[in-house]
């Protein structure tokens, strides 16, 4: 079915992701020196976390500025692509200072150090409020772009994380409950790899040409063998192009004494991909019933 997608100005866009990579930068520095002052594991951890995602603005930055060059004859589909290839670095970013952080954290369990609870607090505020305002300004662009949800994700959890360490810190102050530190950083570990492990999967999916997933695969088969003067339909591949941009390239065997309506057959089912499927972008070879491979599969080359 056709999906409309709100798009952003592509300069407006680079201007709050180029906010975003300034405020956590500053972010980083603060917290990982508070963490070292402070003795705090859960700091120094949503610091790391904040420095993955400068790390993931800045690709991501990069990302969106290549996905805008045309085609040209050395890359002929376009750099729309690329956008995958970096939410997939970010995510798989994520999985690795996951399992870091679970490591640390074990080990402060046996033995947890003294941590300054003041410096936990105020420093896990300020990233709460940084970590809320970079969710924001990237809210608005995820829902278009693969890679700018992944930098999304990356911002939420680093909110979420943000709010762990507040409440680790009150905890610490309050009742000297130094294995909360360490408790809360593998908390915060569990929920990046949760969060990560959720959404790679559908960037893996497009970069093994996998079918898109809003599309019903064999409705559109049945849609395309319905086309009248159409006799069956094999060797169909179903790819995205890029996140929201579907195509297929199909086999169409027309019937006997139809071969001279050919191209009116082909407007018909690019109407038909178009309009109910929301696939604009079809390569579609034709073949005479008396000249069809003879057991094709349906979908690949078998």
């Amino acid at each position: 079915m056709p999906h409309d997608h709100a798009h952003i100005d592509p300069e407006a866009g680079d201007r709050k992701v180029g906010i975003a990579i300034a405020a956590n930068l500053i972010l980083t520095a603060a917290q990982l020196l508070g963490g070292i002052i402070a003795g705090s594991l859960a700091l120094i951890a949503d610091a790391l976390h904040n420095f993955s995602d400068v790390a993931s603005l800045v690709i991501a930055f990069g990302a969106r500025k290549i996905a805008r060059r045309p085609a040209d004859a050395r890359m002929t589909f376009g750099y729309r692509r690329v956008e995958v290839v970096a939410a997939l670095i970010n995510y798989t970013t994520l999985i690795v200072i996951g399992i870091y952080l679970i490591y640390e954290g074990g080990m402060r369990f046996i033995d947890p150090p003294q941590v300054k609870g003041w410096w936990v607090v105020w420093l896990g505020t300020i990233a709460l409020i940084v970590d809320t305002a970079t969710a924001v300004l990237t809210y608005s662009m995820q829902k278009d772009s693969v890679n700018i949800r992944a930098l999304f994700v990356h911002n939420l959890s680093d909110a979420l994380a943000s709010v762990a360490v507040i409440v680790g810190g009150v905890l610490i102050l309050l009742y000297d409950i130094r294995w909360v530190d360490p408790a809360i950083t593998i908390g915060i570990a569990l929920y990046i790899l949760y969060l990560a492990f959720t959404e790679i999967g559908g960037t893996i999916h497009t970069l093994m040409l996998g079918s898109p997933p809003e599309v019903e695969t064999d409705a559109v088969i049945d849609a395309v063998a319905g086309v009248d003067g159409v006799a069956d339909v094999h060797h169909a591949h179903f790819w995205q192009m890029q996140e929201h941009e579907s195509a297929l390239d199909t086999h169409v065997v027309i019937e006997e004494g139809r071969w001279e309506d050919v191209e009116q057959i082909k407007a018909a089912i690019k109407r038909v991909l178009a309009e109910r499927f929301d696939i604009h972008h079809s390569t579609l070879e034709f073949e005479k019933s008396a000249c069809m491979h003879a057991g094709a599969a349906l979908y690949g080359h078998g």
